[in-house]
C-alpha cells in the first residue's frame, strides 16, 4: 500500500498549489500527470490481480476505471505539452 500512499500524498500536495503564473500552471500539470500515470499504474495492477477472482462484471468496470485512468494521462499530456509549446511561443 505504500504505492498508494505514496499517490495520496501527491494529490494532497496539488490541492495546496494554486497556481499563479503559467509557469506554475505547467509545473501543476506536470505533477498532475504523475499521479494520473501513478493511478493507471495501481489501476492495472489491481485489475490484473482481480482476473479470476470476481464476476464479470467486477471485472468490466475495472477494465473501465483503468482506461479512464489511462485517458486521464493522456489529456493531461496534451494539457502539458500545448502549456510548454505556448511557453516557448512567449
Amino acid at each position: 500500500m505504500s504505492d498508494i500512499e505514496a499517490l495520496l500524498c501527491e494529490l494532497r500536495g496539488l490541492q495546496a498549489m494554486p497556481p499563479g503564473n503559467p509557469d506554475d500552471v505547467e509545473a501543476l500539470l506536470a505533477r498532475a500527470r504523475s499521479a494520473a500515470g501513478r493511478w493507471a499504474d495501481v489501476l492495472d495492477e489491481i485489475r490484473e490481480s482481480a482476473q479470476g477472482l470476481v464476476g464479470p462484471r467486477a471485472e468490466a468496470a475495472l477494465e473501465v476505471a483503468f482506461r479512464r485512468a489511462e485517458e486521464s494521462y493522456v489529456e493531461l499530456e496534451i494539457a502539458l505539452a500545448d502549456c510548454s509549446r505556448q511557453r516557448a511561443d512567449r
